[in-house]
């Protein structure tokens, strides 16, 4: 059955200290760049993509790494058709290639100074750009906040006219590792984990955020897809799709399980799960901004009409709190 959804003004919110005024859903660029994603159409989602600006996306977030550059360079034929009117995030990769970063790990191994400009450069050149707007590190370890060489570098980046601010993207499921980097005022922000299940940045991070005024970008809100409640107990995913690993049958049987228990969230004016799961995240005052992965006209249309002023009711948060779901 198709679903209509009423899409009206999109709502900004300011991203932290860099002051841009970002859309509250953002466009997730990973899976369009294909690779860990499987097969991709590149007609359907630079598709998507325009879809999404027309609706009021200001904030696309993509990586060196998706699809080896290739997310990169299909957001750069829309940013010269759109003339730059829209705010662009990438990462550079850790030169280790170690996801998650492991602690302890010298900040020289994962990003020296000649690797993080190198790897803007390669990005500006995919983009087409001459200064991206915020450029990430693609990992984190706490230690590293000791350490100022990937700091100064990106500093020098920012002097020279080729990033406009800097951040973080965080390790999975550890929001805590942030603490003293959001402490130290380095990050202009930083991206993390949080859903549903994933409501742990809501303990410490989200705190100090705002205390310290860093932007938060809310990643995997849907929870690779699960919470968008299309998920069955015997779902397959295509040959390429990193999930096949992530969702192992028995995982994906309690995810299924627990989302069902999720549907009541679909009521009134939340015509879907996918809506429902997305304004929990934009119900908490600290998130500048979300960002779903979007591959198709059909999801930036259900995504984006999330954005429209009403917030979850304290009840209904309340309520949510005990779908908390920390994962083995």
């Amino acid at each position: 059955m198709l679903l209509s959804f009423g899409l009206g003004v999109m709502n900004y919110r300011i991203l932290g200290k860099t002051n841009l005024k970002v859309s509250e859903i953002g466009f997730g660029a990973w899976a369009i760049g294909g690779g860990m994603w499987g097969k991709t159409d590149d007609e359907v989602s630079l598709k998507a993509l325009r879809r999404s600006l027309d609706l009021g996306v200001n904030f696309i977030d993509t990586a060196a790494v998706y699809g080896k550059g290739h997310s990169e360079q299909l957001i750069a034929k829309v940013y010269r058709e759109r003339k730059g009117k829209f705010f662009v995030a990438t990462k550079i990769p850790p030169k280790n290639w170690q996801w998650p970063a492991k602690k302890g790990t010298p900040i020289k191994e994962a990003f020296p100074a000649d690797w993080i400009r190198e790897q803007t450069e390669k990005s500006l050149r995919n983009l087409k750009m001459e200064c991206v707007d915020l450029q990430q590190l693609h990992v984190w370890a706490p230690n590293w906040v000791k350490e100022n060489d990937w700091y100064e570098t990106l500093l020098k980046l920012k002097q020279e006219g080729k990033i406009r601010f800097i951040g973080v993207s965080l390790n999975d499921h550890a929001p805590d590792e942030a603490l003293e980097l959001v402490q130290s005022g380095m990050a202009d922000s930083v991206q993390v984990i949080y859903n549903i299940f994933d409501q742990s940045p809501e303990d410490r991070l989200f705190l100090l955020c705002k205390e310290k005024n860093v932007g938060v970008i809310a990643r995997v809100p849907l929870d690779e897809g699960s919470l968008t409640g299309k998920f069955t107990k015997d779902k397959v995913f295509e040959e390429g799709d990193w999930r096949r690993d992530y969702f192992s049958p028995d995982i994906l049987k309690e995810t299924v399980e627990r989302v069902e228990k999720l549907k009541f969230l679909v009521s009134g004016e939340i015509k879907s799960l996918t809506v429902g799961a997305l304004k929990f995240c934009l119900s908490h005052p600290t998130v500048s901004t979300v960002i779903p992965g979007i591959r198709s006209i059909q999801q930036a249309e259900e995504n984006i009409s999330s954005s429209d002023g009403n917030l979850l009711s304290k009840e209904l948060l309340e309520k949510l709190k005990t779908f908390r779901w920390v994962r083995d």
